[in-house]
């Protein structure tokens, strides 16, 4: 069996018409974008949460990310949400995760910090990058609404079982190579719509290498190869990581657990629907040109000369013309899938003793509160602001924009956000999406600029 076959198996209550399982889920996750719907929709129906105890909501999407913040949003009718979700979350006796609570921060970041998500556990929520938790050996997807209300009420969902896909990175990255490096490279190389209807698990000695947090950045992108999950095995480098966090077994229950986590891989001989081989050794820091992830290539590369002219349009480049060297206006990091504290490190090691170019707008968010704090007792704060960014509370931030703070209409970003879609962080504004370390190292340039020897 894969890896996703045994999880798949043990969590699979019935099977029902049209290849589809009853599956039990283990956690659930709300946010204050979704989750107070979601909830209040379900008491409307008369209906109760199952086990409030394996349910967890987050106050992350629109809250402000500006120091000094309250239930105030810069989205118009945002603070509406939030008390809502308060409320909600109270109601059905959820634990909330809220404005200013220490562990507050973004739900990807958030879970696996306190140990929520675990090896061979099925977790999701209303968010398309739950895949992120992946990376810890978990079956994490993301849902709509009313698969939430259906999973709290029954503690199962409805699944169509997809098709199962490895992809393999050999041998070891170069140096100045990053996990988000890999996945821009594997989605540019086979598109993305490459991995739909699959769940994709990421092997080889280079993924093996990775960190956990680098492997949560790989997992995370997984939704925009288009596949339902993302996921690695766990191992030594997993356990370590979750023992002794809040919601992770103890004691007796740690040694059973652990026991059974080992056993979570694919067979030698396990057959899955589709591989792909990648040689870790061939890559370099990936930029993308246009407004899908699959619009990427190497930083010394080159808009493709076929590039869609609607889309040449949008972007504002030419056909042919390097993408290093374009000029930027503003730099983000942050979100989901770069803000964890080895990705600001990353970028704190470009940016110190140096100042970001006149003209550019940069901006750091920590992925958590945890985060935020960890990175201040290290001095990461102080690198940031004297390098001329703004240094913020944790959230979501301008990963996306939803009618509140961006950076301004048509202005050109570098980005360690996951998406580069049409107006994505904000009216027309054109989206680059790069490691932490190109991104540093562009706004340091005030334009895009390889990383490689910045430090």
């Amino acid at each position: 069996m894969t890896l996703f076959d045994r999880i798949w198996r043990s969590h699979v209550i019935a099977a029902l018409p049209g290849g589809a399982g009853l599956v039990a889920i283990d956690r659930i996750f709300l946010h204050e974008r979704t989750g107070a719907a979601a909830l209040n929709a379900l008491a409307a129906a008369g209906r109760s949460v199952a086990d409030p105890a394996r349910v967890f909501a987050v106050t992350d999407h629109i809250v402000d990310t500006r120091p000094g913040r309250t239930d105030q949003t810069l989205m118009p009718g945002g603070q509406a949400f939030i008390t809502e979700t308060r409320a909600a979350t109270r109601a059905a006796g959820i634990t909330l995760f809220d404005v200013n609570d220490p562990d507050q921060g973004i739900v990807h970041v958030i879970s696996p910090e306190l140990g929520i998500v675990l090896p061979g556990a099925t977790l999701i929520a209303p968010d398309s990058h739950t895949c992120t938790q992946g990376a810890f050996g978990a079956l994490a997807w993301g849902i709509g609404s009313s698969e939430a209300e259906n999973a709290m009420a029954t503690g199962t969902l409805r699944r169509k079982k997809p098709r199962t896909m490895r992809v393999t990175f050999t041998g070891r990255l170069p140096e100045g190579v990053t996990p988000k490096d890999m996945a821009l490279a594997l989605i540019a190389r086979h598109g993305a719509g490459g991995g739909a209807g699959h769940a994709v698990e990421f092997a080889g000695d280079a993924v093996r290498a990775l960190d956990m947090e680098g492997r949560m950045t790989l997992c995370n992108m997984a939704t925009e190869f288009a596949a339902m999950t993302g996921m690695i095995a766990p191992d030594d480098k997993t356990f370590a990581w979750l023992e002794g966090r809040r919601y992770a077994p103890q004691g007796a229950d740690w040694d059973a657990a652990l026991a059974h986590w080992r056993t979570l891989a694919s067979d030698p001989d396990a057959v899955f629907d589709r591989e792909i081989v990648i040689d870790a050794a061939t890559l370099a820091p990936m930029i993308s040109w246009g407004t899908s992830p699959e619009h990427a290539v190497a930083i010394d590369g080159h808009v493709p000369a076929d590039a869609e002219a609607r889309v040449l349009s949008y972007i504002d480049l030419a056909a042919g013309a390097p993408v290093a060297g374009t000029p930027i206006d503003a730099a983000f990091i942050g979100s989901c899938t770069n803000s964890r504290l080895s990705d600001l490190r990353q970028a704190a090691a470009i940016l110190k003793g140096k100042r970001v170019a006149d003209g550019v707008k940069a901006i750091c968010v920590p992925g958590s509160s945890r985060v935020k704090r960890e990175a201040e007792a290290e001095g990461l704060d102080r690198i940031f602001t004297d390098a001329g960014f703004e240094w913020r509370e944790s959230g979501c931030s301008m990963c996306f924009f939803a009618g509140g703070e961006s950076f301004g209409p048509g202005a050109r970003v570098a980005s360690t956000t996951n998406r580069n879609f049409e107006s994505r962080q904000g009216p027309n504004v054109k989206t680059h999406i790069a490691s932490p370390a190109t991104v540093a190292a562009s706004a340091l340039a005030g334009r895009i600029a390889d990383p490689r020897g910045a430090c």
